[in-house]
């Protein structure tokens, strides 16, 4: 996904608007590790109960 590789560099910036947005987030499920985007995004919708382009939209909207 190439939103989350273009996110890499501002991660914890992101990561915590994420946690302030949906305050049920933890920093493990919010764990970024190369090639695996997709478990994050998983990690994601089952915790948010969103689809992965939710998340995407999501993502891209921080």
């Amino acid at each position: 996904m190439t939103n989350l590789t273009e996110l890499k560099g501002n991660w914890n910036e992101t990561k915590g608007k994420l946690k302030q947005k949906f305050a049920m987030l933890t920093d493990n499920d919010l764990l970024l590790v190369e090639g695996k985007q997709d478990e994050l995004v998983g990690r994601l919708q089952i915790k948010l109960g969103k689809t992965k382009d939710e998340i995407n939209e999501i993502i891209t909207s921080l």
